[in-house]
């Protein structure tokens, strides 16, 4: 890559994000509608984390494999990121098609794996691209146009499973027909929006010693996993105190999404999927509109919080969204009247902006630049490291001391992202590196 960056229009920048909408609108269906598939297929609250095991360990193997080979990939038409875009969106697509035709729970929870290693395959080089194309100035709106994308999918996924509801018949099958529709609404947006962005994008080409570097590199089948290990022992120091904060704020996320629905069911409808599938429907569609309200909160905000980790810093900016958002989890299980569980998730949906971009502004400094793929790849496997942890523990921890309680899950959480904001002021971001030259902003793609 040229070490002058050209400058990019707000356009550009959005353009080169919009495939981070399918890309989310999947990983909405899995916050909002999977569980409740598994509910549907007879699953049980303590079966329902380790039923989630694809997301993190898929992430864990995938996401730095793909960051280190990205890192070392050149093709002059398809470019360095582009091709894994592409591939992982395609998987997406696919998958999602299948998905409501699940006949058993093991087949849902197979077609998961699936599904979760094209969504990793597509996001990780997503978060390099970002550094890859824009200068320092710029990486607070890429990486939070990142987040706006982030709420508008996870919101249209969410959304649909409320509307859908009006539109489709119930149906005799063990899936409702409602679920059909958004999840092929979903196989279309994951493959037209990331056709969008590699349409639209040019990727920046490597200079020619750079170029001469990347076809000196010895390559084989170990040298990712070779990659990988060298990054992580000369990782930056502010990489392992987010670490921390990761622990706690991946750990709540899962428990929030695991067991929202059930939630809602017991509060607002007194009620289980066992003792009545039918308005346990209703609060699988309630939940939908929760989601996808703070999701909406999350593309309103995304772009107010550059302005707020320009002037307060990306530190402080995540460590007041989390407090929020533990505040509003800790209210969540309590709330009897299902239109007042919009408030908390204001705080909530603001965080959600956060989590999907600040941190990375807290790190990306420190990184060089050779190994962005790498290093977001590394930065995701402290994501999926706790959730793989969570999957693992937490169906011991609410079978034998949460009561299969699904309201406790959610308070439990609340105190998990309480204690993740008070690691978050632990942080110490090493300097903006200064090396990043920019260009003049171009007028045409």
């Amino acid at each position: 890559m040229s070490l002058l960056k050209p400058r990019l229009s707000f356009q550009q920048i959005i353009n080169m994000n919009v495939g981070f909408f399918g890309i989310q609108y999947s990983f909405g269906l899995q916050q909002s509608a999977v569980n409740p598939i598994y509910d549907f297929l007879g699953a049980s609250p303590d079966q329902i984390p380790i039923l989630n095991l694809a997301g993190p360990m898929t992430g864990l193997l995938i996401q730095p494999i793909i960051g280190a080979l990205s890192d070392k990939t050149w093709h002059p038409r398809w470019g360095r990121r582009k091709p894994y875009f592409f591939i992982g969106a395609v998987c997406c697509s696919l998958t999602l098609f299948l998905f409501p035709f699940s006949s058993s729970l093991w087949m849902a929870a197979g077609l998961l794996w699936i599904l979760d290693a094209g969504n990793n395959t597509a996001m990780e080089p997503y978060r390099a691209f970002v550094a890859d194309k824009l200068p320092q100035e710029q990486h607070a709106v890429g990486f939070l146009s990142q987040s706006f994308f982030t709420g508008l999918g996870i919101t249209l996924a969410n959304l649909s499973l409320f509307v859908f509801q009006d539109y489709f018949p119930q149906g005799t099958g063990k899936i409702p027909l409602w679920v059909y529709g958004s999840f092929f609404l979903g196989s279309f947006c994951s493959i037209a929006s990331v056709l969008w962005s590699i349409s639209t994008t040019p990727e920046i080409p490597p200079t020619a010693e750079e170029l001469a570097a990347l076809r000196a590199h010895k390559k084989g089948f170990a040298e990712p996993f070779l990659e990988i290990v060298t990054a992580i022992k000369e990782m930056p120091t502010v990489m392992w105190q987010l670490a921390l904060v990761y622990l706690f704020q991946w750990y709540a996320l899962f428990c929030y999404w695991q067991n929202a629905s059930k939630s809602i069911a017991q509060s607002v409808w007194h009620t289980t999927v066992g003792e009545n599938k039918e308005l346990y429907e209703k609060a699988v569609g309630w939940t939908g509109l929760v989601n996808g309200w703070y999701n909406i909160v999350t593309f309103l905000s995304a772009f107010g919080l550059v302005w707020a980790a320009n002037k307060f810093t990306p530190k402080w900016v995540h460590f007041g969204c989390l407090v929020m958002a533990g505040i509003g989890l800790l209210i969540f299980p309590t709330i009897e009247n299902k239109y007042l569980l919009f408030a908390p998730m204001t705080g909530f949906g603001i965080a959600w902006a956060s989590m999907m971009g600040i941190p990375y502004l807290m790190v990306v400094g420190s990184i060089p630049k050779e190994k962005y793929g790498v290093y977001m790849g590394i930065l995701n496997m402290m994501i999926v490291i706790p959730m793989l942890f969570q999957n693992i523990t937490f169906g011991f921890i609410l079978k034998h001391f949460l009561n299969n309680n699904s309201g406790s899950a959610i308070s439990f959480a609340g105190i998990l992202l309480l204690i993740a904001a008070c690691a978050t002021a632990l942080i110490k971001p090493a300097p903006i590196a200064t090396d990043q030259k920019s260009m003049p902003m171009p007028t045409g793609h």
